[in-house]
């Protein structure tokens, strides 16, 4: 009998990597929040699982809303590199659900945040609204805030101001080859695919901001959700440092019943934690 596949979900943690992890530290705690639940140096078990063994012994943080615990941000310090947002494969943004996202624009100006897109409603439903920033480390991240419930989108509530991340955003040069390891992988449903704007990529590669990308959104367990990007022809692998990890965001880390990292179609690194 052929193996059942892992379930995962909901998300656990998104890593990145950033040169000044004070100033990641400062910059979370008092704009958005986040406070640090632990301080430690990366192992030499974590660093050949990740397939980055030069991280070995490196300082990292973990960040977590003021809510709870059940979501971190994971920050391994590493030299500076330039990673431009929608520009390469691999994990683009961690979206993450907030209560008031005008409120948290006027918080953010001004701040170590580079707002790069200033809220506004989606266009296909008014009641959800969203802003775009990048964080010191390069991180780009989504502040969505849900007016009320809408059909179809199981999402949570935000328990605080800045409550954790809800969706990841994976770009890849074929989007039947994302949807095909994800329902192999883990038995997750195809999702229907649509074209939809997707502004910081049209920005990366000189394309109207018109341009429509087809995208899927794969729901997983935890009210959590996997939105796949298909890349333009001239977007490749993302450029990373032997024996580093990629810029920007790193690895997605999922609950599962089983414990491993593995790799995915567009090179996206993948933990999964087993939970009881």
């Amino acid at each position: 009998m052929s193996e059942r596949p892992a379930p995962i979900g909901p998300i656990t943690a998104v890593t990145f990597t950033a040169p000044d992890l004070h100033a990641v530290r400062e910059a979370y705690a008092a704009c958005l929040d986040y406070r640090v639940v632990t301080e430690a140096e990366v192992s030499a078990t974590q660093a050949r699982d990740w397939g980055a063994p030069a991280i070995a012994g490196r300082p990292m943080l973990q960040l977590a809303p003021a809510a709870d615990d059940d979501f971190r941000f994971r920050v391994i310090e590493a030299s500076a590199t330039e990673s431009v947002p929608f520009a390469s494969h691999g994990w683009n943004a961690a979206e993450l659900i907030v209560r008031d996202v005008d409120a948290l624009a006027r918080r953010l100006d001004d701040s170590p945040f580079a707002i790069i897109g200033e809220p506004q409603d989606l266009s296909f439903s008014e009641d959800i609204r969203a802003m775009q920033i990048l964080g010191p480390g390069g991180e780009l991240l989504y502040l969505t805030q849900f007016k009320k419930p809408v059909p179809g989108l199981d999402v949570p509530a935000p328990r605080c101001d800045v409550d954790r991340t809800f969706i990841v955003i994976l770009g890849g040069p074929s989007m039947d080859a994302l949807q095909g390891f994800y329902a192999d992988r883990f038995g997750l449903p195809r999702a229907p695919v649509v074209e939809s704007r997707v502004k910081g990529m049209s920005a990366a590669f000189g394309l109207s901001p018109e341009h429509r990308y087809p995208i899927a959104a794969l729901p997983v367990a935890g009210q959590s959700l996997i939105e796949l990007d298909e890349m333009p022809v001239a977007a490749g692998p993302r450029v990373t440092r032997d024996g580093e990890l990629p810029p920007g965001i790193a690895i997605v880390s999922f609950a599962s019943r089983e414990s491993r990292c593995l790799r995915g179609p567009a090179g996206e690194l993948l933990e999964l934690v087993a939970v009881a």
